[in-house]
């Protein structure tokens, strides 16, 4: 059920997110948008930790953090600027998420393959070629 359930929260909030990064007014300051949009994901973190909290004090889970975490920041700092500044020059909701995702997949193929040692079957190979196929022709003016 929970293997159902997170793919479906990821779906749904992914709509929701291009949707309201689309909606974001185009004389915001993309940083203050981006401060604004990180206080509220940061009170809400605080609010569920509890929920997920795993035995651990607040100190404890601190003190299990990674470099990813921080890295992880300024990965999401890069997406959301892109995605707000790629809407405002005129990308299509409809279309500039399909591109993006689509070329983060391919690229995310090799690093599956080099550094978690995934393996790719025929019909994977048929759905990349389909993708890719897919994506010359959303391109194709």
């Amino acid at each position: 059920m929970l293997y159902y359930l997170s793919i479906t929260l990821t779906i749904v909030s992914n709509v929701l997110y291009h949707l309201f990064q689309k909606s974001i007014a185009p004389k915001v300051n993309p940083f203050i948008s981006l401060t604004v949009t990180y206080t509220t994901a940061a009170l809400i973190s605080l609010i569920l930790w509890p929920f997920f909290t795993g035995g651990n004090s607040f100190t404890a889970a601190l003190k299990n953090l990674n470099w990813a975490s921080f890295a992880l920041g300024v990965a999401i700092i890069g997406l959301e600027l892109g995605f707000l500044l790629a809407y405002r020059t005129g990308w299509e909701i409809s279309l500039g998420a399909l591109v993006s995702n689509l070329m983060v997949s391919l690229l995310l193929i090799p690093v599956g393959i080099l550094l978690f040692k995934e393996r790719l079957s025929m019909v994977n190979g048929v759905g990349i070629a389909l993708s890719i196929a897919g994506f010359i022709c959303i391109n194709y003016k």
